[in-house]
């Protein structure tokens, strides 16, 4: 079984024992007030954080920016196919830093 998969089986048990302790009602204020479970409450806060959760790691699309100063259809190509050329984003210093 990968880590992974063993996470998300603690991660879901756990969910459960909390939500099925607190089954009782408690009284809610939002512009007047109602009775309600607190199961509702904390299985709303539970699905709500996953879906932020999610957004956050989703993992992002990278923008390719073309260097305007450099030929983007270089002369030994006879087809005169566009290359991608990467604008680097680091300092002449950052290149000597790392090197």
């Amino acid at each position: 079984m990968r880590i992974k998969t063993f996470f998300i089986i603690l991660i879901t048990v756990l969910v459960t024992i909390v939500l099925m302790n607190n089954t009782e009602e408690i009284d809610m204020w939002l512009f007047g007030t109602t009775r309600i479970s607190k199961l509702i409450i904390l299985a709303v806060v539970f699905v709500l954080g996953f879906i932020v959760g999610a957004l956050i790691m989703r993992p992002r699309k990278k923008k390719v920016l073309i260097d305007e100063e450099e030929d983007i259809y270089p002369e030994e190509d006879p087809q005169n196919t566009p290359v991608n050329t990467y604008k680097s984003k680091l300092s002449d210093e950052d290149r000597d830093y790392i090197s």
